[in-house]
């Protein structure tokens, strides 16, 4: 019988963070780098959208916001996550953007999310450097 020793932590947090952290853990599960001020501004999407990229990129970028200084930075960045197909424009309006629906975040209502990984130790790795 396999042995498996399992880790469990209960957090209760603001649904902002939880809402970043699921984006966190889809880039991370899928190898794809991001800053923290890109995941804020993904953060702020999922809440937003879908929205005007322009109108987006000034909120992103207002003192309220805190994400980015310029729109211009804003849309920098929106521009690298469309080619990290973690944003996507909608396909009757090319200037309506959200975040790609593939990633399931969930934004509305109470939110639990039940996460369960698995590293395994085979025989044959076991011991080898």
């Amino acid at each position: 019988m396999a042995l498996v020793n399992q880790v469990k932590k209960q957090v209760q947090m603001p649904k902002w963070d939880l809402v970043k952290y699921q984006i966190l853990t889809h880039c991370y599960i899928n190898r794809i780098t991001v800053s923290d001020s890109d995941l804020n501004c993904l953060t702020l999407l999922s809440f937003n959208e879908p929205v005007e990229l322009t109108s987006f990129c000034y909120d992103a970028s207002s003192e309220e916001s805190w994400i980015f200084k310029s729109p211009q930075t804003v849309r920098n960045c929106i521009n690298k996550a469309i080619k990290k197909d973690l944003v996507v424009k909608d396909s009757n309006n090319k200037k309506v953007i959200v975040l790609n629906p593939a990633i399931k975040v969930q934004t509305e209502g109470t939110i639990l999310l039940d996460f369960k990984f698995l590293a395994h130790d085979s025989k044959e790795s076991a011991g080898t450097v």
